[in-house]
């Protein structure tokens, strides 16, 4: 039987979670996920555990932040003087909001502070400074 190596286009069922048990995303319901093993287009530690698996096999992983999305950044924390603030955006915490980055790509953001002076943006991705845990079933080897 063979087993999921480097360059195989592989197509797995997922579910993701939290530490608290909170689902984040899961394939239920829906298509396998297919990539192809470490091209990396998967986080780090998600296409390590695939690494190795044989159709069929199911197993439970906890990955790391630092193996998924990172740690949260400051870096990331954007002070906006709230007079930048167009108009039409009424700012509260917890709304999120779109920029752009240099190339013109979306960026998500989320409204972290709000006072009369500024707003502070949180560009970080949502599951950044999270471990997170995933229950993965390998489905077909490409």
């Amino acid at each position: 039987m063979s087993v999921a190596s480097k360059g195989n286009a592989v197509k797995v069922h997922y579910t993701g979670r939290l530490e608290d048990g909170t689902v984040f995303d899961s394939s239920e319901n829906r298509e396998p996920l297919q990539f192809t093993l470490g091209d990396g287009n998967m986080i780090k530690g998600f296409d390590a555990a695939v690494h190795g698996m044989k159709i069929g096999e199911e197993k439970s992983v906890t990955i790391p932040s630092v193996e998924a999305y990172g740690e949260k950044r400051e870096d990331m924390m954007l002070d906006i003087p709230i007079d930048q603030v167009p108009p039409h955006i009424k700012p509260e915490i917890g709304m999120e909001l779109s920029l752009q980055n240099q190339a013109g790509q979306p960026v998500p953001v989320k409204v972290t502070h709000v006072d009369e002076v500024k707003i502070i943006l949180d560009a970080n991705h949502p599951l950044a400074g999270k471990d997170l845990i995933f229950d993965i079933t390998l489905v077909e080897i490409a």
